[in-house]
């Protein structure tokens, strides 16, 4: 039986549009792979007011883990803007563990969340 799932849902994604201080805000997916092989893991972002992007790859190497800043993600010189809100699936061409974590520093004082994305089980 292998461990982790094929598809991944994040309702709430956003990457704030401004920083303060020394760190950048920024969301990320980590992305755990415990088979031995590579995945390509696939992230589709949903708006609420405009086309999906569609198709934003990665690869994670076997039985490691790989943190993907949801801003670098790009498919055909698209981006995922800063500001907006929107939605992500997350698949793996194998079964793999998804955790979303948004760091805000639009102010001085920092909010960091970080949650399990949800497993959409086959």
């Amino acid at each position: 039986m292998s461990k982790g799932q094929l598809q991944w849902i994040i309702p709430d994604g956003y990457i704030p549009p401004t920083s303060s201080g020394q760190l950048e805000s920024h969301e990320s997916i980590c992305v755990l792979n415990l088979s031995g092989e590579e995945v390509t893991v696939t992230v589709n972002a949903f708006f609420e007011d405009r086309e999906p992007i569609l198709g934003m790859t990665a690869t994670v190497g076997g039985q490691r883990t790989h943190h993907i800043r949801t801003a670098h993600l790009n498919v055909e010189g698209k981006y995922i803007p800063k500001g907006v809100p929107y939605a992500m699936e997350v698949t793996g061409s194998a079964p793999i563990f998804v955790q979303y974590s948004r760091l805000d520093s639009t102010q001085a004082e920092n909010a960091l969340m970080s949650v399990m994305a949800f497993p959409v089980k086959e």
